[in-house]
């Protein structure tokens, strides 16, 4: 007598959609923290952020008794403690540009493609581990640098303290920005896919601009220069107001994080429609 084994099939079990997407984020913060590009930034942010502000801060100290009647009325201690955050936009947007295009330039988006074949969900993970470290690292550098800053802003020159009004908003405020800029880049990375014309891009928008619009008429320039990211980040970082036309700070980042968004969208379009 012969006996029939039957084998009875039964389909691998699928991983529920909450699974699938704390799995992508995971890979996305593995590839992230594992690329020595992401520590050397985030050191080279700190050393430099924290670094203009002590410098600021010794010496705006040493130089009060020569400043005139007008510069001491509209001196901002916050704003100045707060200078080195422009580095930390400029050094952020490198590495949201190195985020995405970096794997264009080795090869292993297709394999990131190829694992996860709904393309948006791929630009959401980047996206949101990429904020996060973004909004602690901006965070962590605005406070460093303001309290760094206001210890070496000693007496005859004046110093801010968080409780006073509209400080703690500006320190916030100005991690919050360096956060939403890199966002940007990211996106501007996922449209050009290549980093040497994303970063291009990314500093011919937060610097270059600013500098050939205030070279025009003011009827011409100013209105434009609103827009600006380096007028809201200057606007969000003060407490003094400069007698600028400008947006107040919290619709200025609001403004910020339109651009973000629609680099974001505009990238995740093509990233659906093109080849890897």
């Amino acid at each position: 007598m012969t006996s029939t084994t039957t084998t009875v099939w039964s389909p691998a079990p699928v991983a529920h959609p909450r699974q699938r997407t704390v799995s992508l984020l995971r890979a996305e913060w593995t590839k992230m923290r594992t690329v020595r590009s992401t520590m050397w930034t985030l050191v080279a942010m700190t050393i430099i952020t924290v670094g203009i502000s002590m410098i600021a801060g010794s010496t705006i100290a040493n130089r009060w008794n020569t400043f005139s009647v007008i510069q001491r009325l509209t001196f901002d201690p916050t704003r100045v403690s707060l200078r080195g955050l422009l580095f930390s936009q400029l050094i952020i947007g490198v590495l949201g540009v190195l985020v995405m295009s970096a794997e264009y330039g080795t090869g292993t988006i297709r394999a990131t493609l190829a694992a996860v074949p709904r393309r948006p969900r791929v630009l959401a993970a980047k996206a949101a581990v990429f904020f996060a470290v973004a909004v602690v690292a901006g965070e962590v550098l605005a406070f460093s640098g303001f309290l760094v800053g206001q210890a070496l802003l000693v007496s005859p020159a004046p110093h801010a303290v968080l409780s006073q009004p509209n400080v703690l908003r500006a320190v916030a405020g100005g991690g919050l920005v360096v956060a939403v800029l890199g966002l940007f880049a990211l996106g501007l990375a996922t449209i050009i896919r290549h980093s040497a014309g994303a970063i291009t891009a990314y500093v011919g928008v937060l610097l270059v601009a600013p500098i050939i619009l205030q070279s025009l008429p003011s009827s011409i320039g100013q209105p434009i220069l609103k827009f600006m990211p380096f007028t809201i980040s200057d606007t969000m970082t003060s407490v003094v107001s400069n007698g600028n036309d400008a947006f107040s700070p919290w619709v200025g980042l609001l403004v910020l994080a339109g651009y973000a968004i629609a680099a974001l969208v505009i990238g995740g379009w093509l990233l659906n429609r093109r080849d890897a």
